[in-house]
């Protein structure tokens, strides 16, 4: 719903008075006072009764003072619909006067106690429209603050995600490399004297480089340096050879196509959808084997994980998940895409994210 936008005749399959909520000159009347707001409402009124005075009885003008009071309650509330209605109604009895037909004068009364009762209706009725669309606009501007919201909590996310991995990358790993340096100088230097803990030494250092390693895998995990157009794939393949190098879960990356994103922002929030997939089916689906793939199809990037774990559970549903599988629906709906988690035949989860690429980036891709 909000897709719409509030001037689209999805939104407004009224006539033309109703769709004026959205205009300019309605927001201004609405926000001027009563009397400005019902001054042209009172004279269009005036000039149809004008036109119902010379033209007589046989050529009836009553429908069209329907328009001023459509106005006067879109503009300014029931109060000013009614104010209006009962002035349409002394209008029309001045102006046919003295062509009515109607033998008498209560007969002439009660024609205008009806068409004031047919006012006054019609008052309700564009009320209750009126009422009705701005508590949809309404609406429809909460689920647009709220996805607003959604999308900014992402960014804020990925923006400290960057942050932490630089500041990884750059600060622990560094101080990790110098402090190798110095225990193979170290060790070096005990090799050279001869003496028995030369060897332990050497162990401090092949540790130490060891986490050193690892330290830079965490970093390049929390903050992908090459998550572009041409090297999604790249660093998904690299995400799984690492995840199975630190867990010892078989990890398969089957790659279908020539994979080209255009948007890195698609492609940094597709690679962060299969990193928050491939960490829940290791952490709490206890899978031990998983498979990536990686296809085109068309002008569509599908991105499908599945595993053989323990599966979701019984009666649980995206909508009741943790919030990362959250996350993977925001990230999914902010580049366009649609997300999907459902349970294997054969046990286990199966993640799918589809994602329509551009024309250009599929046209591409074909003539490879």
């Amino acid at each position: 719903m909000s897709d719409i936008a509030l001037n689209s005749p999805e939104f407004w399959p009224l006539p033309l008075p109703f769709r004026m909520r959205s205009g300019s000159l309605t927001v201004k009347m609405r926000a001027s006072p009563l009397w400005l707001s019902l001054l042209m409402p009172v004279l269009l009124t005036v000039s149809l009764g004008w036109l119902d005075n010379i033209t007589g009885w046989e050529i009836s003008w009553f429908i069209f003072y329907a328009l001023p009071i459509i106005l006067a309650v879109w503009w300014s509330g029931a109060r000013g619909g009614l104010f209006v209605a009962i002035v349409a109604g002394g209008v029309w009895w001045v102006a046919n006067k003295d062509t009515h037909p109607y033998a008498t004068q209560m007969g002439y009364a009660w024609a205008m106690l009806n068409r004031e009762f047919y006012f006054c209706v019609l008052v309700f009725a564009v009320a209750a429209v009126r009422s009705k669309q701005d508590a949809d606009a309404s609406h429809i501007r909460m689920l647009e603050e709220r996805r607003q919201l959604e999308l900014d909590i992402i960014q804020v996310s990925e923006h400290e995600q960057q942050r932490i991995g630089q500041d990884l990358h750059d600060g622990l790993c560094q101080q990790l490399a110098a402090i190798g340096c110095a225990v193979h100088s170290l060790a070096e230097e005990l090799h050279s004297l001869k003496l028995p803990v030369a060897q332990d030494a050497s162990l401090v250092e092949v540790s130490v480089q060891q986490t050193v390693a690892d330290a830079r895998d965490l970093a390049r995990g929390i903050s992908p340096m090459h998550v572009d157009e041409f090297g999604f794939s790249v660093a998904v393949k690299e995400l799984a050879a690492n995840t199975s190098r630190l867990t010892g879960v078989a990890i398969v990356v089957q790659e279908n196509g020539k994979i080209h994103i255009d948007c890195p922002k698609a492609a940094m929030h597709l690679y962060r959808i299969a990193q928050e997939a491939l960490a829940n089916a290791v952490r709490h689906g206890r899978a031990r084997e998983i498979i990536i793939v990686l296809n085109r199809l068309g002008d569509v990037l599908e991105l499908r994980l599945e595993d053989n774990g323990v599966g979701m559970g019984a009666g649980k549903s995206l909508a009741g998940a943790g919030m990362g599988l959250r996350t993977m629906r925001y990230r999914a709906q902010s580049v366009g895409a649609t997300f999907e988690i459902t349970p294997r035949s054969a046990g286990g989860t199966c993640v799918c994210c589809r994602l329509r690429l551009p024309a250009q980036a599929a046209g591409a891709q074909g003539s490879n």
